[in-house]
């Protein structure tokens, strides 16, 4: 019998194995000598130690690369640097602002520390270029042996950063700013430490002549690994920053307005405010069925009923619908309600709400998506619904019946199907013949009263109500109306809406109780506006995909690596040591099969190299051992 501690000295001195072991045991506070091992005959290692083989197993799952770097973030921490250091680090400059503000006639940047990501590196023995890259952009560093190293140890610069830091580590450096022989600004560096270790190897997109090289572009890829895509495809960042404008000029205007922010529920206990499928959930202490909102109308008019003038919310939604390129489940929307106003009105704000989010953006009202340059300057032009139809197909539907409606449909080769009541067909004819070709911004007005369940009757046109959409680039960019404030024609609306609810249509709207008594309280005349926050990103950053404007988008669950090959116990039943089964498949022998068809020369050779290559504590093997596994 031997203690862990003996165990230790005769077999593992000073190995990583037995260090795991060693830590693992620690974790049960007791003495070490109550932990005895004992060997009665010559049992794989990994028998006795399912801690090493399990660590096998993961270090033979690692690329070249990836072990390669694992490797050096051992011998960092053997040099006493701390590849994960907790302090912080104080940076006091941006590339942009050297790069911007830079004069080599001035005594300015002169003691800088900065930190970011090297992104490309150019080893010249006792002097190296980096390319750092920080939140702003890139800057070239310059870092000297004997700069960063003053007494005669030159670890820091000949091991540590020539041979053990990689593309994609995180450093900070300080030093002083120049302008190298070639004209480039640059950091002439005085010290420098590592900040964090990459594990994982960055794709590395190359220029040259303004063209790019292996670029980072699947979409997939790049929506699965965004934080990857942001590193990589600086230009992306700047969609996000964008974003985060186009919100903070939409606030600003609205609270100059003096409208007040606020925040409703996402969980509901009724889905309303929109024709949408609702997310469903559990309530576990209250034993209740419970929606993820839709919209946020219903509540936001509670409010307007409360007394406020005007409110607004940016709102996180949600509709289990189907996803592509202009949808997806998740989405986010700002809503505005404002008393004693008209959708005459809304349309006006509306029009200077965009037009001073393109000016903040781009600098002008002119904005360019995919081949279309969209003006955005007012007045915007305006159809009614019924208008746009005809204008595109020549149709004339403002007097026809539903099944004159079907007819049309069918015409235009419309798909229809027996849940759809008249406002449905409406709006599948105009989504179909007329929407695609709006491309500069364009008020569609008066809609159906079939469909448009919470807005008012139009004050002249019997059969309408008072509602609009803006469209541009062929999409929907807002919704809004005046809002029905009479508590007995909501209530009927709502009733028309469970009678579609029983035809089959799930989208259709139910019946909220509480917001009917909100509203037999009385509420003021009401506008109200829905506009989507990512469908107008789109557009002012030019993307085609709603994926690209979220930063983690909603994906189908990735696919998992097929397990393929033979069990473990399959191969140590022919005699194969269990620690060396990893070993075999990393050199391609999957199956049992696959070893009556090697060459025991070549494999022993192949499997003595990865085991030096990988650094493993292994017994070595001998020929006769391999070629017993392969039957010769």
């Amino acid at each position: 019998m031997l203690t862990a501690r003996g165990f230790e000295k005769m077999y593992f001195k000073g190995s990583v194995v037995f260090r795991s072991i060693l830590e693992f045991f620690a974790g049960f506070k007791v003495k070490q000598y109550l932990f005895i091992f004992t060997f009665k005959a010559p049992i794989p290692i990994s028998l006795h130690f399912p801690i090493f083989a399990k660590n096998l197993k993961m270090q033979l799952e690692f690329s070249e690369q990836e072990q390669i770097r694992r490797n050096s973030l051992t011998e960092l921490g053997a040099l006493g640097i701390n590849p994960y250091p907790a302090e912080s680090f104080p940076v006091n400059v941006t590339a942009r602002d050297i790069l911007a503000d830079f004069d080599s006639n001035s005594h300015a940047f002169q003691d800088v520390t900065i930190a970011g990501r090297i992104m490309t590196r150019r080893i010249m023995g006792a002097a190296s270029f980096v390319d750092l890259q920080d939140s702003t952009g890139r800057i070239q560093l310059y870092i000297k042996r004997d700069d960063i190293c003053e007494s005669d140890d030159k670890t820091l610069y000949n091991i540590a950063f020539k041979r053990l830091m990689d593309i994609g580590d995180i450093i900070g450096v300080s030093g002083y700013v120049f302008v190298t022989q070639m004209g480039e600004i640059s950091i002439h560096v005085k010290s420098l430490k590592l900040l964090s270790k990459s594990l994982r190897v960055l794709p590395i997109v190359k220029e040259k002549d303004e063209q790019v090289f292996d670029a980072f572009s699947d979409p997939e890829v790049r929506y699965r690994q965004r934080y990857v895509d942001l590193i990589v495809n600086p230009e992306v960042r700047e969609v996000f920053v964008k974003r985060t404008r186009l919100v903070n000029t939409m606030r600003n205007f609205l609270s100059s307005k003096g409208y007040l922010e606020v925040e409703t529920p996402i969980l509901q206990p009724l889905y309303g405010g929109a024709a949408a499928r609702p997310f469903t959930t559990h309530h576990n202490s209250l034993d209740m069925t419970l929606y993820m909102r839709i919209a946020n109308e219903l509540y936001l008019k509670r409010l307007i009923v409360g007394g406020y003038d005007g409110v607004f919310e940016f709102s996180k939604d949600f509709r289990n619908e189907g996803m592509d390129r202009f949808h997806n489940p998740e989405f986010t929307q700002m809503e505005l309600y404002v008393a004693y106003k008209d959708y005459e009105w809304m349309m006006d704000a509306v029009e200077e709400m965009v037009e001073r989010i393109a000016v903040d953006l781009h600098g002008t009202t002119k904005v360019q998506v995919g081949n279309n340059e969209i003006d955005f300057k007012r007045p915007w032009k305006r159809f009614t619904m019924f208008e746009a139809v005809q204008h595109f197909t020549g149709v004339d539907i403002s007097e026809m019946t539903e099944v004159q409606l079907r007819d049309t449909c069918k015409k235009f080769n419309i798909t229809t199907d027996e849940s759809m009541g008249k406002g449905k067909l409406i709006d599948e004819l105009f989504g179909e013949t007329a929407e695609p070709n709006l491309i500069q911004p364009t008020f569609i007005t008066d809609y159906p009263v079939e469909m448009s369940p919470l807005a008012k009757k139009h004050r002249s046109k019997p059969g309408l109500v008072e509602r609009f959409e803006a469209i541009c680039n062929g999409k929907e960019l807002c919704n809004a109306f005046s809002e029905l404030n009479d508590p007995i024609d909501q209530r009927a609306r709502f009733e028309e809406q469970l009678e579609l609810g029983k035809r089959g249509d799930d989208e259709s709207m139910v019946l909220d109780e509480d917001f009917l008594r909100s509203l037999e309280y009385g509420m003021p005349p009401t506008a109200g506006l829905g506009i989507g926050i990512d469908r107008l990103t789109m557009i002012m950053t030019n993307q085609q995909s709603i994926q690209d404007v979220l930063f983690f988008p909603q994906m189908r669950p990735e696919k998992a690596s097929a397990v393929v090959g033979a069990t473990d116990e399959e191969f140590v039943a022919l005699g194969i040591p269990a620690e060396w089964v990893p070993v075999l498949r990393k050199a391609g022998i999957k199956m049992p099969e696959d070893l009556k068809v090697a060459n025991p020369n070549k494999l022993l050779h192949e499997l003595s190299g990865l085991r030096k290559k990988l650094k493993l504590e292994i017994p070595s093997l001998r020929l006769e051992e391999v070629s017993a596994w392969c039957g010769k």
